[in-house]
């Protein structure tokens, strides 16, 4: 199995994290046990979610994610079988990184996934309140107790996050992973932005999110007719353009050309890019070969460069 060492870990991850964003919303509990058990028998060992999943939907206050994988965890005794990495910060009432905040979320994310240890911590969002130095000791703390073994940066600006991995530098606390959005729909923020520079000048790893630009980069959407209707219409309304319908079929005729998905395309060319594991998540297992078996698909560096050149105008 290909697998990828997260720096400064023991962790060798298979190059595809499985997002938990879909469990308790749109994958209830027997379809996320479905997914996260074909998941675990194609190979794959890494899961991301979040402690604010999926409190946006009615009646749901936050944690669902993390409980289902919890009783996951539990029910298959798989924790030696996969690497869970939660992120923590945006859920009330434990919300921003003062210390009193921190510890609560991670203690309320250690009880939901039934673990002593999160393998992998995110700061999912920037407190810009609570001092660079005072959010490197936090995490210091949390380390040193073992609620925590690793952490990493999800959503702190390219300048803070920098400021944050000086600070941090020779200490525990030094961020394994940064995890910015990144797709052939949204290139800036890894390549001319500062997160790429970032991963690479600190030794971490570069996990990104929405990975498949709300299920625009599978090749389900040709033309503005295509959205209506679907669970994901406002997220999807922003690639309403002839720009973003141009790298879609690029990556169809790609696709095509190797007999698979353009999914499995998008994620390829990700790995490519020098992404160490795509985040991207499913509702139903039948959707998961597509991600699973972008690893092995070898994109010529022609392939490469023309999905490059169609995607320029999200390079910004």
């Amino acid at each position: 199995m290909t697998t990828r060492r997260i720096p400064r870990t023991d962790f060798d991850v298979f190059p595809l994290n499985l997002g938990g964003n879909p469990f308790g919303w749109t994958a209830d509990e027997q379809t996320t046990f479905e997914v996260l058990d074909a998941f675990v028998e194609a190979g794959g060992n890494f899961i991301d979610t979040a402690d604010m999943y999926s409190s946006w939907v009615d009646g749901h206050q936050g944690g669902e994610s993390e409980a289902l994988i919890g009783k996951w965890l539990k029910e298959r005794d798989a924790y030696d079988k996969v690497i869970v990495a939660t992120k923590g910060g945006a859920l009330e009432p434990n919300a921003g990184l003062s210390r009193d905040a921190v510890f609560a979320a991670v203690d309320a994310s250690r009880q939901r996934l039934g673990v002593e240890t999160i393998d992998v911590y995110y700061y999912h969002y920037d407190d810009e309140n609570t001092p660079i130095a005072e959010q490197v000791a936090t995490a210091t703390e949390l380390i040193d107790s073992g609620r925590v073994r690793h952490l990493a940066l999800s959503n702190h600006s390219p300048e803070r996050a920098r400021e944050f991995f000086e600070a941090a530098r020779g200490t525990a606390a030094l961020p394994v992973a940064v995890q910015p959005q990144y797709s052939l729909l949204h290139r800036g923020d890894v390549e001319k932005n500062g997160y790429g520079k970032l991963a690479e000048d600190f030794n971490a790893a570069l996990l990104p999110y929405f990975s498949l630009a709300s299920g625009m980069l599978t090749g389900k959407y040709r033309t503005s007719e295509d959205f209506k209707g679907v669970s994901r219409e406002d997220f999807l309304a922003g690639y309403d353009n002839s720009g973003a319908f141009a790298v879609v079929d690029a990556l169809v005729k790609i696709a095509d050309a190797h007999d698979a998905e353009p999914t499995t395309v998008a994620l390829a060319w990700q790995l490519a890019k020098g992404v160490t594991a795509p985040i991207a998540s499913v509702s139903t297992p039948d959707q998961l070969p597509a991600l699973m078996a972008a690893p092995s698909l070898q994109l010529a560096d022609t392939e490469v460069t023309e999905l490059d050149k169609v995607s320029e105008p999200f390079l910004k």
